[in-house]
């Protein structure tokens, strides 16, 4: 038969990633609507605080400017900071042991040619440095009435290249060079500080200009994707020179699966000429398509994009967005608070994450995706991303159990009986199968 799927399950490859995790949980500031419990349902590792409660943060959280509302203040003085809705958001996570990756800075000002309110150059970049250090003493050290919540990620910034001209930027008013210098600033003290966290950024706007052929750079840098790899290669040519310490970069893409492994295969590849091979590199904003909220095809989509991601060397994604008030959340319904299919995405890749170990799985189908893994179960989770159905033979152990999600089924146990080892997957199938 053409279409082959093959599982070793004696061959272990590595571990499996946190392919899974999400920006921000659905609700802030605690569960209205018993969707945290989902998210732990689901073994979702990681939230990246970005963008939390809305526009400018909800005015309440995360945000540096809304923990640190007068910059004039005393950074030093407990007094000075306002961490009540954060303080409740993150113990309504802690309580289902969801790990925040905290980005430190604003929230992204779309709106910002009325006025722009967070996103300027600090006016003293060592005192913002400071300032995120009490930041971290609070959530780590329990500093001011704080907590010990053992924190691990810390990220300086959002997408400060999100547009080539000052006046047209919704996330960072200065220059590239000012960008430099707060990110060189702030990562060295906070090392130096807390020598094993890991401090990264810079959340960038990604690789579009990118020829998946050989990575040739096909915009100019006076378009605006152009100017992403520009503000790329500047800022580690920067930090490079002066041996600034990062841990992670972290990057974004909005593109589809093909293009998004060909960016994650560039940054590798660049970080190592840069020196930087070492940092982990943190896919930490993604989705395949609003426009397909709540159907079958988005739910393969993601499925798919975490197979294949977990493939390269990409250290983890986190999808965007998780809460219930954004376009760009497809895991729940905002009017009825309930999950839709691409949910069960999150769920089954869930599952082979609490297995830990990536064993080895292939299949030559156009279209079809595979990730397996074992540990306590031996379980793989087979996509097929498109809009027919396909027949594979499977190469590996007996089946035990199947859920399925479908056009036709949301997570359901079914039946199957391959006819000498043949799978039918229905068009857009995230199909979890648990093997003898």
């Amino acid at each position: 038969m053409k279409n082959i799927l093959r599982i070793d399950f004696e061959n272990i490859t590595g571990k499996i990633k946190p392919m899974h995790a999400i920006n921000n949980p659905p609700t802030v500031p605690s569960d209205r609507y018993g969707l945290y419990e989902k998210l732990k349902e689901a073994n979702i590792p990681y939230a990246r605080l970005h963008d939390t409660g809305g526009v400018f943060g909800g005015a309440r959280y995360v945000d540096v400017e809304n923990i640190f509302t007068d910059f004039g203040a005393d950074e030093n003085d407990p007094a000075s900071y306002d961490f009540a809705f954060t303080d409740k958001l993150l113990g309504s996570m802690d309580e289902i042991g969801l790990k925040p990756f905290y980005r430190l800075g604003p929230t992204i000002e779309n709106n910002h040619k009325i006025k722009a309110y967070h996103i300027f150059p600090p006016a003293d970049p060592h005192k913002w440095a400071r300032i995120c250090e009490h930041i971290i003493m609070h959530y780590n050290e329990g500093w001011a009435e704080g907590c010990r919540f053992g924190i691990e990620y810390w990220e300086i910034w959002n997408e400060p290249d999100n547009e080539p001209e000052i006046g047209d930027n919704p996330m960072w008013k200065g220059t590239q060079e000012e960008f430099f210098e707060l990110y060189d600033i702030t990562a060295r003290h906070l090392k130096t500080r807390f020598p094993n966290l890991k401090i990264g950024g810079y959340a960038s706007c990604g690789f579009y200009a990118l020829s998946d052929a050989d990575f040739s750079e096909t915009a100019h840098s006076t378009s605006r994707v152009g100017y992403f790899v520009e503000f790329f290669h500047n800022f580690f040519g920067y930090i490079g020179a002066k041996k600034t310490p990062l841990d992670f970069f972290s990057w974004h893409s909005y593109a589809g699966l093909k293009e998004n492994v060909t960016y994650a295969a560039y940054a590798e590849k660049k970080l190592a000429e840069y020196g930087y091979g070492g940092a982990e590199v943190i896919f930490n904003e993604w989705n395949p398509g609003i426009q397909n909220r709540g159907k079958a095809i988005d739910a393969s989509n993601i499925a798919a994009m975490m197979c294949a991601m977990q493939k390269t060397s990409t250290d983890m994604c986190m999808y965007y967005d998780g809460q219930i008030h954004s376009s760009y959340c497809g895991l729940f319904s905002g009017d009825f608070h309930r999950v839709f299919k691409a949910y069960y995405a999150f769920w089954a890749f869930g599952q082979l994450y609490a297995q830990k170990n990536e064993v080895f799985s292939d299949t030559n189908a156009d279209g079809v995706y595979v990730c397996a893994a074992s540990g306590d179960k031996k379980m793989a989770l087979i996509v097929n991303s498109k809009g027919s159905s396909v027949d594979i033979r499977l190469e590996a152990p007996g089946v035990l159990q199947c859920f399925a999600t479908d056009e036709a089924h949301e997570n359901e146990e079914i039946t199957i009986n391959p006819n000498e080892n043949i799978l039918t997957l229905p068009p857009y199938a995230v199909w979890l199968l648990i093997f003898a």
